[in-house]
């Protein structure tokens, strides 16, 4: 990487000078694209990035965040993930991954999952058009460099978006994160019941003890909890998504990202 990136990076003091840094990282690594993405259960999205607009736009109007075997195998791991090991065998994502293609966005990927303060995910992410001798060779050669230059992005861009940091909650069961994940998809209890095959009654003691947790008053103040501070990702908030993108625009009419 440059000599004084890290410097750089660090005195950043707005989602415009990250950006202006990752375009200059992916032309000095030389590849398709690289996108630090800051991705919030509730459909908020901040990072920068050089993916087309109207990629983003496509992403976004699609909803693909919800299905994407990229944000949900790194929401699973903690160490770097190449795109081929991921599964893309399901319908909806060999359509992403056909979007993807006419977009340009590249054959090979390569994303860093990182996790901040109080549960704060986001991804680090390098594609582009190689076979996979020389994407098998350019990944082992700067992984190292790679993952610090992630955690540096994510480092500023905590700091840049103070007031994004979440706050602490308590950890909620794999049963309590399933029921209000339903419910926030917009599932009735009786529908929510039926998929995770427990009664209504044992439903309403999951989401009632991930109510106190939460420490929300209410079933639907639980969910808005719950996906503010990102622990459950349903993706369905994502279009007209907010969020600190530079070069935002507007494609007839809608707003989207640069």
């Amino acid at each position: 990487m440059p000599d004084d990136f890290l410097a750089r990076l660090e005195q950043a003091e707005a989602f415009e000078d990250l950006q202006t840094l990752i375009v200059e990282l992916r032309d000095y690594y030389g590849v398709g694209h690289m996108v630090y993405h800051w991705v919030s259960a509730n459909g908020e999205q901040y990072g920068c990035g050089t993916y087309p607009p109207d990629w983003v736009q496509t992403y976004i109007e699609r909803d693909y965040l919800r299905i994407d075997p990229v944000v949900l195998g790194c929401y699973q791991r903690f160490h770097p993930v190449d795109w081929r090991k991921l599964d893309w065998s399901t319908k909806a994502a060999k359509a992403l991954a056909t979007d993807a293609a006419r977009f340009q966005i590249g054959n090979q990927g390569y994303s860093i999952p990182i996790r901040g303060p109080n549960g704060q995910f986001a991804l680090f992410t390098v594609c582009d058009h190689r076979d996979d001798l020389a994407w098998d060779e350019f990944t082992r050669e700067n992984q190292r460099n790679l993952i610090l230059i992630a955690h540096y992005f994510n480092n500023s861009a905590l700091m840049i978006e103070r007031g994004r940091t979440p706050t602490a909650a308590k950890p909620l069961s794999p049963r309590e994160t399933d029921a209000l994940t339903f419910l926030a998809m917009g599932y009735g209890r009786g529908q929510v019941a039926e998929m995770l095959e427990i009664s209504e009654h044992t439903l309403r003691a999951y989401i009632e003890s991930a109510r106190l947790k939460l420490g929300a008053n209410n079933t639907t103040h639980a969910v808005a909890r719950a996906l503010a501070e990102g622990l459950i990702i349903t993706g369905g908030a994502t279009n007209g998504a907010v969020g600190n993108w530079p070069g935002r625009y507007e494609i007839q009419g809608k707003q989207g990202v640069a």
